[in-house]
């Protein structure tokens, strides 16, 4: 690969590094470095979990599969969206098969089981896949847990007040599942919402319900929209489900509803999306040129192997945590010796766009900042897709507000929405 080309393959690296301005490392320059890669292969978001999987693949091949003057030895584990098997995945990962950093997980309560787990490690880094419960890194984070993804509080900067302000609703009702990443999102709604001035009813079902015909029927008659905080095969489920019962009410999207895993489904639900508000770190139609680059190859590469009309929120989410790995192990020449303290404080310094052409960086909890997109569903030439129609710059996890007084309202939960009257 020439160095041009190298130079184009890992975008956002400093010129110096790449310009071989340091003095290779005393390491085994032969041995390999091991990467797990833990996604959701079965379950609910299996079919997110298969695109995180390929877009990881795709980026890999285009540095041919080598970084910091070393080869990159790509180990495959999978999950279930369940914390107890992620955790049980990634101990084998490191443990077993010795990888020296794991890239994942997927879905939410994983994410904060890994933030625990990587708490008891030496020497070992685990960087999030897209996995975006927001206390994995905003309460209690680990030195050995990086996330260059937002988390899902950030992904829903600006919907609430779109929905208040602009489109004038004044009560909603939230349909959301019962886990750690839901509260993400309806936390982060929430707080924008009723703050200016909106009233929320809230309907919780466990991960994996397939039944929903007692949550529909409990939906407010004086709701004037529904938010639906599904993803996947529950969204997906919800969706029908609602549809079949003649559901009309306009829809607010949580970020993994307005996404191709969702879209790319046939079914009634397709019709009602259609017009769908959500707000997320990506969206298919983006005009701007690194996005456009990442889709043409993408859709080159998977076209006749089962990928999407565009990359899902979840192969984008892993490629720019692939960016950031990538992308310290080019500072650091490829050298995980001294517990990876060298690599691990390039993580913590590094700078770039990811396949949005999004810049981004990390805070001091080595969580993301970066710029977050509203969109909406729109059809075109016979397909849904979604279509930015306004960009919130370096969002950060706390939406703006104080650290300390965003952490005194209190952790996400089913019983702590966010839902606060007033300004």
């Amino acid at each position: 690969m020439t160095t041009l080309t190298r130079r184009q393959a890992l975008a956002g690296l400093s010129t110096a590094t790449l310009a071989g301005a340091f003095p290779a490392p005393a390491v085994a320059q032969n041995a390999p470095i091991r990467i797990g890669g833990l996604t959701t292969l079965e379950g609910p978001f299996a079919t997110g979990g298969q695109d995180s999987f390929r877009c990881v693949q795709m980026e890999l091949e285009r540095i041919n599969h080598t970084a910091g003057g070393r080869r990159i030895e790509f180990i495959r584990e999978s999950s279930n969206a369940r914390a107890d098997v992620a955790l049980a995945r990634a101990r084998k990962l490191v443990e077993q098969d010795g990888v020296d950093i794991v890239l994942g997980p997927l879905s939410g309560a994983e994410g904060i089981a890994l933030k625990d787990y990587s708490a008891t490690l030496t020497g070992k880094t685990i960087v999030n896949g897209s996995s975006a419960a927001a206390d994995t890194t905003l309460r209690n984070p680990s030195k050995n847990f990086f996330r260059f993804s937002t988390d899902g509080t950030q992904w829903m900067a600006g919907v609430g007040n779109h929905v208040r302000k602009t489109m004038g609703i004044e009560e909603v009702c939230v349909v959301a599942g019962d886990y750690a990443f839901p509260y993400a999102q309806v936390f982060g709604f929430s707080l924008e919402y009723c703050r200016a001035g909106g009233r929320a009813t809230y309907l919780w079902s466990p991960l994996g319900t397939t039944d929903f015909a007692s949550q529909i029927a409990q939906i407010p008659k004086s709701a004037g929209a529904l938010v639906v905080v599904h993803g996947g095969t529950d969204g997906l489920a919800f969706m029908t489900q609602y549809a079949q019962a003649g559901g009309s009410l306009p829809i607010v999207g949580g970020s993994i509803m307005a996404d191709q895993t969702m879209m790319s489904a046939r079914g009634p639900h397709r019709k009602l999306m259609i017009g769908m508000v959500s707000g997320g770190p990506i969206a298919d139609v983006n005009e701007d040129p690194n996005w456009n680059d990442f889709v043409a190859r993408y859709r080159k590469r998977w076209a006749n192997e089962g990928g999407f009309q565009s990359p899902s929120i979840h192969g984008v989410n892993y490629t720019t945590n692939l960016q950031g790995i990538l992308g310290a192990l080019e500072e650091v020449r490829g050298d995980l010796s001294g517990d990876q303290k060298a690599f691990q404080a390039a993580l913590a310094k590094r700078r770039f766009k990811n396949p949005m052409g999004a810049e981004v960086f990390l805070d001091h909890n080595r969580q993301a900042v970066s710029d977050i997109f509203l969109t909406k569903i729109e059809e075109r030439e016979g397909k849904p897709v979604t279509v930015a129609f306004a960009r919130a710059p370096a969002i950060n996890q706390t939406l703006g507000v104080p650290e300390d007084r965003f952490l005194a309202l209190g952790a996400p939960s089913r019983g702590n929405t966010g839902c606060i009257a007033g300004t």
